[in-house]
């Protein structure tokens, strides 16, 4: 009997350590998901936005082939093609076509590795999103609306690659949020 209850006992035992072994083997495999489902986020994360830095760099060769479309158009706006007997109109013509589609495909690249540029004209101004230069006095407008872009923003799929340059207003109609409306209105 005192044999029988020793090894009921030590069942008993081995059963504990078996149920505590289990127990850590469903821990262990929990955190190596864990672990790999992180590893996979961070690897899909260092893919999407690896080219940040180097896009970054690229904004500044967008910015300088808008500027130069803007100027040929102006330049070739100027010209009075009545009297002009050499070449110098349509070879304009071509400098710019030239331009606006370097700068057309430079835009398209852009957007084949998620690249977006947004002109936020007559928005909100979202500081994560803008960056404020000045302000500018209009009370037709309400406080706070963007009323000039002096550089366009970038984003990178989801995040700010280069916020907006711009310039907001004041002195206009404080726009109030939506939450603060309803509760005025419950009052």
């Amino acid at each position: 009997m005192k044999l029988l209850l020793e090894k009921d006992e030590s069942l008993k035992l081995k059963d504990q350590e078996v149920k505590d072994m289990k127990d850590k083997v469903l821990r262990s495999y929990a955190e190596m998901e864990n672990v790999l489902a992180r590893t996979k986020r961070e690897s899909d994360n260092t893919k999407k936005y690896a080219i940040q830095s180097f896009s970054k760099i690229l904004l500044d060769v967008a910015d300088n082939l808008s500027r130069s479309s803007s100027v040929v158009k102006e330049s070739f706006s100027k010209i009075d093609t009545s009297n002009n007997s050499d070449e110098a109109v349509p070879l304009l013509k071509a400098l710019l076509e030239g331009v606006e589609m370097t700068e057309k495909q430079l835009g398209e690249v852009f957007k084949k590795f998620g690249v977006e540029k947004f002109d936020p004209l007559n928005e909100k101004f979202d500081p994560n999103r803008h960056y404020a230069l000045f302000q500018i006095p209009d009370p037709s407008k309400p406080s706070g609306t963007i009323a000039a872009v002096v550089k366009v923003g970038y984003m990178l799929h989801d995040r700010v690659l280069r916020p907006a340059e711009v310039g907001v207003t004041e002195g206009g109609p404080v726009e109030e949020e939506e939450p603060e409306e309803k509760s005025s209105k419950s009052e």
